[in-house]
Formats: structure tokens, C-alpha cells, sequence
């Protein structure tokens, strides 16, 4: 007697995979292009959020735009409303002291494990970013915009060194806010030479690998910069926000 064994092969294709693809990735698309323009400050704080407007300025339909709004309220950048129609979320000043309390906390600790982390490479590409930033506060007319880009690839440079995801995923929620924006328009020209000159401390900390040094130099710098958003706030005059 002689038994037959038949065995059959079932290739199994997920046919939606494709377009599941398609969709998580026009839902980024929206995701960057909405927090870019929020970042900003090309989409006002306050300022309501038409699914429809996005969805034509982002080249998507409106589902991955619901999508990147869900993401961007999680992120705090974005609110909806008792009827669910979503705003750019517009921050009290007792949000503001929590988000530069948490980031004094966070990026000063940042500082103490890359100065202990520091070589000599980093620090030659921390003193010619904070030289830009001289270059670009020194103006005639001071450009905040330049200010503003070498101050985030200054301190984004700190946290590479710092070598920790999470202190990374933690801080890119508190330092890219349009808060942070905000404040730099209240700088004067001794702000803004303040700010460089705490720059130059943080640089002399690393140099000498001195984590107490530099966690204690950026947390100062930290909490000048909530003040200077507070007095502008508050409407005080330009001598008051100097002294801060």
C-alpha cells in the first residue's frame, strides 16, 4: 500500500500594503509641512486650521492631514476645540514657565553629559557656530533669523554630544516650540550679545570637561531666555528686559 502526500504552497500577498505605504507616507508629508509652517510662524498662534487649506497646500488629500494634526496636538503645537476644529495652540505664559522649567532641567543635563563626552573636533564646530552667531547678532540691523539657525544647530550640536534618544526626544518637543521664536523678536542687541557670551562660557566648560560648570552656565542661560519671553509678556519696558 503505498500512501501519496500532496503538499500545497499559498503565497500570501497583503495587497493593501502598498497603499497603507502611500498613506503613512503623505501623512509625514502634511505632518512636516504643518509643523514647519507652525514653527515658523507662517501659521499664527490662535489661528484656526482648515483640513481643506492644508490639504491643498501640503499636495495631500485630508486624511493624512487629520492624521498630522492628531500627531501635532500630541506634540502641544496644535488644539481642538469643544466642536473639534483644530487651532494652532497658543500658549499661556504659565505653559511658557513649564516648558523652559522642564527644558532647564533637561538641556541643562544635556550639557554636563556632553562635557564629559566633549573631543576636540566637536568643540572647534561649537566655537565656529557661535562665531556665525556673532557674526549675525553684529549687524547693523541684527539678523534674528541667522541668530536663530546657528543658536538651534549650536545647541543641537550640545545634544549629539550628550549621546541619549531620549533626552532627544524629550527636548525636540520643548526647544523647537514657535516660542522659542518669539522670544529671540524681544532680544535687543544686549540680549542677543548675552546670549553669545553664555555661549562662550558653555564653550570654556567643555573645554575643561567641566560638567558641574556647564550644567550651571546652561541652566542660567535657560531661564534668562523664559525671562526675557516673560517681560515681553507682561509688556515691560526695554530697560526692565535688559536687566533680566
Amino acid at each position: 500500500m503505498h500512501l501519496r502526500f500532496e503538499f500545497c504552497i499559498v503565497y500570501s500577498y497583503d495587497e493593501s500594503s502598498p497603499r497603507e505605504e502611500r498613506m503613512q507616507k503623505a501623512s509625514d508629508r502634511a505632518y512636516e509641512s504643518i509643523r514647519a509652517m507652525i514653527l515658523s510662524g507662517e501659521l499664527a498662534a490662535g489661528e484656526r486650521l482648515s483640513e481643506e487649506a492644508l490639504a491643498e497646500s501640503c499636495g495631500v488629500s485630508r486624511t493624512p492631514v487629520r492624521d498630522a494634526l492628531r500627531r501635532l496636538e500630541a506634540e502641544l503645537l496644535v488644539r481642538r476645540n469643544e466642536s473639534q476644529r483644530s487651532f494652532v495652540a497658543d500658549w499661556s505664559l504659565s505653559d511658557v514657565a513649564d516648558a523652559f522649567e522642564l527644558r532647564a532641567m533637561v538641556e541643562s543635563y544635556a550639557a554636563g553629559r556632553a562635557a564629559e563626552r566633549m573631543d576636540d573636533k566637536t568643540l572647534v564646530k561649537l566655537k565656529a557656530c557661535n562665531s556665525a552667531i556673532y557674526d549675525a547678532i553684529s549687524r547693523k540691523v541684527p539678523d534674528i533669523s541667522a541668530f536663530l539657525d546657528h543658536n538651534r544647530e549650536f545647541h543641537a550640536i550640545i545634544l549629539a554630544v550628550a549621546d541619549s534618544r531620549r533626552l532627544t526626544a524629550l527636548l525636540g518637543t520643548l526647544i523647537e516650540q514657535p516660542l522659542v521664536r518669539r522670544t529671540a523678536q524681544h532680544y535687543g542687541a544686549e540680549a542677543l550679545h548675552r546670549s553669545y557670551s553664555e555661549h562662550e562660557d558653555l564653550l570654556a566648560a567643555f573645554a575643561r570637561r567641566d560638567r558641574p560648570w556647564a550644567e550651571s552656565v546652561m541652566a542660567g542661560h535657560i531661564r534668562r531666555a523664559f525671562h526675557a519671553y516673560a517681560d515681553a509678556h507682561r509688556g515691560m519696558s526695554s530697560v526692565d528686559r535688559k536687566a533680566a
